[in-house]
């Protein structure tokens, strides 16, 4: 259901997604949790979108939980995907955006803080470019509980162990400065150029192929933790694969032919 704690937009390819709640920092509660998880499937299922872009209203990128919904309603640390623990025995994984796959390349545009749940969410996706003014940390532990949304999980595999521990149990932030230096994020941008560098990117990867887009970022994703012999092995089926696609006959015909590839996804 449309919610305007998120705001939606679809161009060329690309949807811009706002997390909209700037009076509370884009803090992240039901409505808004719910609302980004509904866009994401819309992502994965319009083939009309090729990327999706993700960013804050305001100052802030998503400072996290909103802790004043949590405190008021008692959930405590079980977190926004909160429930009987029947649920967690369920046969169909629950849509949320720190675990979702939607398939298609996601970019974080990282405005301001981005701390707790909003850091979970910029390490979900794809590519991270922050803003000079950006901080990003994982304060849960200053709480009295830990990240639940994949941070103690997803961090420690993007960035050296030391650095991801010590955020980890010190809840301390990186500076925008810090996060480049130590792969946190691929880019650092004026504030002003945020958006404009995140929608250039975007448009750029929308504009070629979507199949091999999908590809290419599948088999970065699922070779994880395979041994080197059986990852070739599925980059090799996975490139026969796009090597059959009608976008992979068009891009060296329009190399040869001098002119714009024209890609359909097929």
């Amino acid at each position: 259901m449309p919610s305007e704690t998120l705001q939606v937009e679809i161009a060329d390819g690309v949807a811009l997604l706002r997390l909209n709640r700037p009076d509370s920092l884009n803090a992240l509660n039901r409505e808004l949790f719910g609302a980004l998880g509904e866009a994401l499937l819309q992502v994965r299922d319009d083939e009309a979108i090729r990327v999706a872009v993700i960013t804050g209203t305001g100052r802030a990128f998503c400072a996290g939980a909103d802790m004043k919904e949590r405190n008021a309603t008692g959930a405590g640390a079980g977190g926004l995907g909160g429930g009987p623990p029947k649920e967690m025995f369920g046969t169909t994984p629950p849509v949320t955006p720190y675990t979702f796959d939607p398939g298609k390349p996601v970019i974080a545009a990282i405005n301001g803080f981005a701390f707790g749940g909003g850091m979970e969410i910029a390490l979900a996706c794809d590519i991270r470019i922050a803003a000079e003014s950006a901080r990003l940390g994982l304060p849960e532990i200053t709480r009295g509980f830990f990240p639940g949304g994949g941070a103690p999980i997803r961090l420690p595999r993007a960035i050296p162990r030391a650095v991801a521990m010590d955020m980890l149990l010190t809840g301390e932030p990186l500076d925008a400065a810090a996060a480049l230096r130590w792969g946190l994020v691929s880019r650092v941008v004026p504030d002003a150029d945020l958006l404009d560098t995140a929608m250039s990117m975007a448009g750029r990867i929308a504009s070629f192929g979507p199949l091999a887009v999908r590809g290419a970022r599948e088999l970065a994703h699922r070779q994880e933790g395979l041994p080197f012999p059986e990852a070739m092995r599925l980059a090799n089926s996975l490139r026969w694969i796009i090597g059959q696609t009608a976008d992979a006959l068009e891009g060296p015909a329009a190399f040869a032919e001098k002119r714009e590839p024209h890609y359909r996804g097929e």
